[in-house]
């Protein structure tokens, strides 16, 4: 079993199935129905059915059914790039947001809309029961969507940088704890997408997820914004790491990575200069 930490992890294999289809019907008598007149005909045309969106792109299950693991776009020809966001907050640290302490970042939220930035917010369970109304509205965004990024925050895996750790037994239930949280919130663009906390896993625990049925998503460039003071380093080691096709992490929250706004003012311009669009992960997964 292979553990995997911050930088990321290979692209697991992806395939797709199909299930047997249902005998067919017979046919019905076709009734006979009686010509328009032309006036009917002249008649103004009734309102077109609303378009309904595309279902997010999933990948298939691993060997062995393993959950599968998307990082980036490889070779992609397309100088497209996702910025991904974690809203990160333990099942244990409400306290500290009693006594005054931010896991949240509107003004993150705020300049990414007035950048006109599509962009991915891997939330955790926890962080939309402190913020449901920030989780309702990045949730009602389309110039948004919210991933699933666990209920509590702990580890699926350990070592991870001194997190509580989830059993594994109780690993899938966490997710679809997390799920239930942006239902209960209101929001509307949840994608079935899974950031492991930490960014750590491993064999069991990618077995252990798929009973909830997600594609677990990483990266391939570390913006090094968490718990970072200088947003023009941060800015740097992003704008150093993106490629065509590029997955970059980065946090909302303020008291763990209170430089990210500050970076993304100049993140955004110079990778538009370069040619870049920015996309959300289910688009970049899509192409």
């Amino acid at each position: 079993m292979a553990a995997l930490g911050l930088l990321g992890a290979a692209l697991a294999g992806c395939g797709t199935g199909a299930a047997d289809a249902p005998a067919p019907k017979p046919k019905a008598k076709a009734a006979v129905v009686a010509s328009p007149s032309p006036k009917a005909s002249a008649a103004a045309p009734g309102p077109k059915p609303a378009r309904v969106p595309a279902a997010p792109p999933t990948m298939a299950p691993g060997p062995n059914g393993l959950t599968p693991v998307y990082t980036h776009r490889a070779k992609s020809a397309e100088k497209v790039v996702a910025l991904t966001f974690d809203a990160d907050m333990t099942a244990d640290q409400g306290p500290r947001a009693a006594r005054g302490e931010h896991f949240d970042n509107p003004e993150l939220i705020a300049t990414l809309r007035r950048l006109k930035v599509d962009a991915t917010v891997f939330m955790t369970g926890r962080w939309a029961e402190e913020y449901p109304d920030q989780a309702k509205s990045i949730g009602g965004d389309p110039r948004f969507e919210i991933a699933n990024h666990s209920y509590s925050h702990y580890a699926f895996a350990t070592p991870c940088y001194g997190l509580p750790t989830v059993a594994g037994p109780d690993q899938a239930s966490d997710v679809q704890r997390a799920f239930d949280a942006f239902r209960d919130a209101g929001a509307v663009n949840v994608v079935p997408y899974f950031r492991f906390p930490g960014g750590c896993y491993d064999d069991a625990a990618l077995r252990a997820l798929a009973p909830a049925g997600v594609t677990a998503v990483q990266w391939d460039v570390v913006s090094g914004d968490a718990f970072a003071k200088d947003p023009d380093a941060v800015a740097d080691q992003v704008l150093d790491g993106v490629k065509p096709g590029s997955l970059v992490v980065m946090h909302c929250t303020r008291s763990a990575a209170p430089v990210t706004e500050q970076a993304i003012r100049r993140i955004v311009p110079e990778l538009r200069a370069r040619g870049y669009r920015f996309v959300k992960v289910s688009e970049l997964m899509r192409r």
